[in-house]
């Protein structure tokens, strides 16, 4: 039967979500599917999203097929206690036969944090981008409320599938908590790299360097060397796939 997860993981250790071929660094995808092996179901694993290296995930959905003889929830429990202690099954149920977490899904959200500090706070190092300059908020606010609708995103990304650059992006906030800024992005799809470049020209309008009119100008160009440069992969999270 076919199984669907949800499940968490730390991407610091881990070279993207993808399995490499050989596998020299490990990957979120390798160690499930060793996991898996460790329980008797030798078999392939299906992922939603390709994370990037050291990008995070606290709502990344698999797929995978098993010939397991026990409930479901001795299966969860039989992976969370093989799997390392950065990568958990927080959920699972099973599936149709053909569901496939990535073409059948809807929408994903990815949320990037900041965290705005003069000096860097050691404990969020590897979950938030240390930025050592205030930023405006309702300036952030205004300059991604522009991404809502459906755009050519090639100013911030490159296909991953195919020629086409233009995603609809359903939703954009900025959400502030003391000095941790969390900016959720939601689409049916993102480039490769997509959110972080997007909060790489975003940082600069934060700091008053650049204005919204800049963002919305880079936005419509297109031009991927008009935007800023892609940001580091630990603020990143996908925090949910939606089908």
């Amino acid at each position: 039967m076919r199984l669907k997860a949800v499940i968490a993981y730390d991407g610091t250790a881990y070279h993207g979500f993808q399995r490499q071929a050989p596998e020299r660094e490990p990957s979120i995808q390798g160690t499930l599917e060793g996991a898996l092996r460790k329980i008797g179901q030798a078999g392939g694993v299906l992922g939603a999203g390709r994370t990037d290296a050291g990008v995070h995930a606290s709502g990344q959905v698999i797929a995978f097929d098993v010939n397991w003889r026990h409930g479901v929830a001795d299966l969860q429990r039989a992976l969370n206690a093989t799997l390392p202690a950065d990568i958990a099954v927080l959920e699972l149920e099973q599936a149709t036969d053909t569901f496939h977490p990535r073409y059948d899904a809807v929408s994903r959200t990815y949320r990037y944090r900041l965290s705005h500090t003069r000096v860097r706070n050691p404990l969020l190092t590897r979950y938030a981008l240390h930025v050592p300059q205030e930023l405006d908020v309702e300036a952030l606010r205004r300059a991604v409320a522009h991404l809502i609708g459906t755009h050519d995103f090639a100013a911030f990304g490159q296909p991953t599938v195919g020629e086409s650059t233009t995603r609809s992006l359903y939703r954009a906030e900025v959400n502030a908590e003391g000095s941790l800024i969390a900016i959720e992005l939601e689409a049916n799809g993102f480039l490769y790299r997509m959110v972080r470049r997007i909060v790489g020209t975003l940082i600069p309008i934060g700091r008053g360097e650049r204005t919204e009119a800049d963002f919305v100008a880079i936005l419509q160009a297109a031009d991927p060397h008009r935007a800023g440069p892609a940001v580091a992969p630990q603020g990143l999270c996908l925090t949910q796939v939606n089908y």
